[in-house]
């Protein structure tokens, strides 16, 4: 098949096709990879930080029961087809700035039964959600490679903390760059909302050496969801990660 293009509030989106594999795409937007899909296969998950997440989510819960679901931050929406897919009735809901770009995945890859899109500011959209009522949120808000300052602070952080459960998951991807400084100020952040956080991803970024995608994960238990081993950081190993790292605020 051929690449689908379409013009967004992002600038120029694309769907590229994987060879060799029908129903399986990547999308771009502005030239930056952003999501990769794989409709035959929802479970197939080709970012490593991708995969992070839904091991998380795999370990919220029981296995294969459903989960309400808030996701900021849609893209191809390649973890609301891996939650109906692994977790069959779940409820979810895909809060996506960009109305052009949800437009053009939804009608170009068509989502499954119980995901709702919402377009909106991931931040204002918290705004108008009952307190308690998610399991679990996943953050991949992103103005092309940089995360917007409103939704990486204590206030939001705080804010979506009062829409989760009791014992409710926020699961956030980070990109950054060595000495990873946002990473660091980010995971600080979310200590300061939630109280508990783990931090995971590839143990040379996690050293600070290399450029790629953290996620964080924060709430009661997170730790006991991350895992453990050389890609978790957690207790005293997460003290000094974040050792010196302020929080943002508002």
């Amino acid at each position: 098949m051929d690449t689908i293009t379409a013009t967004v509030a992002g600038g120029r989106a694309e769907l590229v096709p994987e060879p060799g594999r029908t129903g399986a795409w990547t999308l771009y937007v502005e030239g930056v990879e952003q999501s990769h899909v794989d409709l035959a296969e929802p479970a197939r998950l080709a970012f490593d930080y991708v995969r992070r997440v839904a091991a998380v989510l795999d370990a919220a819960g029981k296995r294969g029961e459903p989960l309400r679901v808030l996701h900021l931050g849609g893209g191809a929406m390649t973890l609301p087809r891996y939650v109906a897919h692994t977790r069959p009735g779940s409820t979810q809901r895909v809060v996506e700035v960009d109305g052009a770009l949800a437009d053009f995945v939804r009608t170009r890859l068509p989502l499954p039964k119980g995901v709702e899109v919402t377009v909106d500011d991931a931040r204002a959209a918290l705004a108008g959600l009952a307190p308690g009522t998610w399991d679990v949120a996943v953050g991949d808000v992103y103005n092309g490679a940089a995360m917007p300052p409103h939704v990486a602070t204590t206030g939001f952080a705080t804010e979506l903390r009062r829409v989760l459960t009791p014992g409710g998951i926020y699961l956030a991807n980070v990109t950054d760059l060595p000495p990873l400084a946002f990473g660091r100020r980010f995971a600080a952040t979310l200590r300061e909302a939630f109280g508990e956080i783990a931090v995971l991803g590839e143990p040379g970024m996690l050293r600070g050496r290399r450029a790629g995608n953290l996620v964080v994960a924060a709430g009661r238990g997170a730790g006991r969801l991350a895992g453990d081993g050389r890609d978790v950081l957690k207790g005293p190993a997460l003290a000094g990660f974040t050792a010196g790292a302020g929080p943002f605020v508002d």
